[in-house]
């Protein structure tokens, strides 16, 4: 009988272990990794922030990110952050910790 709870134990403790990480909101502002922290002064490739990140994007071979203030996260979708290009946004999905890739679930704009 021990035998059989210490098989179930290992069961769930594995199938914990193997489930991907939980979905979370995380709030920035979608730029480009040319200018990683969302300051665009120094590249300045159109006279807006949005304009300047979609140039980076088109021109530079740069991918959309998020920054919240003090991270930045690469974004696993590289087109519907196109539309949000400047703008604080909610990405919900999930974090890849040691590439710092959101998998992107849905991107909306914040209020």
């Amino acid at each position: 009988m021990a035998r059989k709870y210490l098989f179930l134990i290992l069961a769930v403790v594995v199938a914990a272990l193997a489930a991907p990480p939980g979905k979370k909101s995380f709030t920035g502002v979608i730029t480009d990794s040319m200018c990683p922290d969302g300051d665009h002064s120094s590249m300045r490739m159109g006279p807006t922030d949005a304009e300047c990140t979609k140039a980076c994007i088109e021109i530079h071979d740069a991918q959309y990110v998020l920054y919240d203030g003090k991270n930045t996260y690469t974004l696993s979708d590289q087109k519907t952050p196109e539309k949000f290009a400047g703008k604080k946004v909610i990405v919900a999905g999930a974090l890849n910790a040691k590439t710092k890739t959101i998998q992107v679930e849905s991107i909306a704009a914040a209020k």
